[in-house]
């Protein structure tokens, strides 16, 4: 199992470190599994251009390069312009790229060229089915790696549903699948000027996810997800997420020996 896990947005050194030690703690308890650290440096497509951002890319990448060096876990974070891939691989061991831009041809390709594995979102207006014409995109520009994360579909407004008919169907192109637990439970706009969320949902759709034999999981978390500058009714805070994974890593171990691996059936 790959776990991805960080908080949304880069606030401050002193709350990046402290999930960074978390996500460290994981890795240690979990050494058969992999944990990658995630934070964006910018939040490019927040509901209100009063909204957090982040610190920006100079600064962001400063800061994930120490996280990297003194808590010895892979990185990555989100890309929303194309002229960003380069410095950014120069940092993460792999890019991220945001739902809503999971079409954008040219950020894709300066993406795979970069060399780096590329994890692509799927859009929340995209079928599982089409995300095939983004891994073509990929890998035909040369991605060494192409990973694919649910993360819902639109169900209507201000509102996601999760179709696990979408980890059969993604894992279908070569690729690796992967849920993204705490973004599946958003309500997009759901605040007014920002996205609601119902983060005590992530335990059931996180769980039948695994049964489903995904690859990886993806989850945001924060030390107070209350007080989060970006997507905090959706985070975790550290204590429920280290208990989460340790009963998810049990049920993927069950899943494996049942079902013989990665969305077997």
């Amino acid at each position: 199992m790959i776990v991805i896990a960080g908080p949304c947005v880069i606030e401050d050194r002193d709350t990046l470190f402290e999930v960074a030690e978390s996500v460290k703690r994981l890795k240690e308890r979990y050494p058969e599994h992999t944990f990658i650290f995630k934070a964006s440096f910018d939040k490019a497509n927040r509901s209100s251009i009063d909204s957090y951002r982040g610190p920006g890319l100079e600064k962001g990448l400063s800061l994930l390069r120490e996280v990297k060096e003194k808590f010895g876990l892979p990185v990555t974070t989100d890309i929303h312009e194309s002229w960003q891939a380069e410095p950014v691989s120069e940092v993460v061991d792999v890019m991220q790229i945001p739902a809503f831009l999971c079409r954008q041809t040219d950020l894709l390709v300066s993406a795979a060229k970069t060399g780096k594995t590329v994890n692509v979102k799927k859009g929340q207006f995209m079928s599982p089915w089409d995300m095939g014409n983004v891994v073509e995109k990929l890998t035909r520009s040369g991605a060494k790696e192409v990973w694919l994360t649910e993360r819902g579909t639109v169900f209507g407004y201000n509102n996601l549903v999760v179709d696990y008919r979408s980890f059969p169907v993604m894992r279908s192109f070569g690729v690796k699948v992967f849920f993204d637990a705490t973004h599946s439970v958003q309500r997009p706009g759901g605040l007014g000027k920002s996205s609601g969320g119902n983060r005590e949902f992530v335990p059931f759709l996180s769980r039948a996810a695994v049964a489903a034999g995904v690859d990886g999981l993806f989850f945001e978390v924060h030390p107070e997800p209350d007080r989060a500058l970006s997507d905090g009714p959706n985070m975790l805070d550290l204590k429920t997420f280290e208990e989460l994974i340790g009963k998810l890593l049990k049920l993927n171990a069950f899943v494996e020996e049942t079902f013989g691996g990665s969305l077997g059936g």
